[in-house]
């Protein structure tokens, strides 16, 4: 696997090796061993997600309060997702700030999403299954959600897609009254 830091050094892009031939391809999704020694992390995943969204689909921005704080490796089955983190820890010098990255089943990518970290999919292709474990369990009194449109986070969403949310996520909270979100 090749694993590449991104703008938010803590939030990796993985890129698995994948055999491809006239039957069609095979990649290892997830070896521990390997994850561990490529990305010098000890981490432990708990629980497997797997949702189906159509276009214009938003899902997010979702947390959990620590302890129950998660940290996520996301990926795409079937179709195309921008995949959005938000950097919400305090003592961050990139508190405030957010990754994009396009996961899809033709490219294959993974991202990698530390605790600490806010995070959200917006799906682009006529409908998406994507894949994500988790370092700790779904705890819902934890669930915390930042307003996708929030200005001060001022992501670039894609403009010609109609945006549809969850009644929960359309509740999400702004940036700067969230709970944990001291970011100066």
């Amino acid at each position: 696997m090749k694993v590449t830091s991104l703008s938010i050094p803590d939030v990796l892009l993985i890129e698995p090796h994948v055999y491809e031939d006239s039957r069609g391809f095979f990649f290892e999704s997830f070896r521990e061993d390997i994850f561990k020694k490529e990305t010098s992390l000890d981490v432990s995943f708990v629980q497997d997600n797997h949702s189906k969204s159509s276009q214009g689909v938003l899902r997010g921005l979702h947390y959990q309060l620590p302890p129950h704080a998660q940290g996520k490796l996301t990926r795409v089955i079937q179709g195309e997702v921008l995949d959005i983190a938000v950097d919400i820890r305090e003592s961050s010098p990139t508190c405030g700030q957010y990754i994009a990255e396009i996961l899809s089943s033709d490219n294959k990518k993974q991202l990698y999403i530390p605790e600490g970290f806010a995070h959200g999919f917006l799906t682009l292709s006529d409908t998406s299954e994507y894949l994500y474990k988790t370092t700790n369990f779904y705890h819902p009194k934890s669930e915390r959600c930042i307003l996708w449109n929030n200005a001060t986070l001022n992501i670039q969403w894609p403009k010609d897609l109609n945006i549809q949310l969850s009644p929960k996520d359309l509740l999400g909270d702004s940036f700067e009254v969230s709970e944990l979100f001291p970011c100066k």
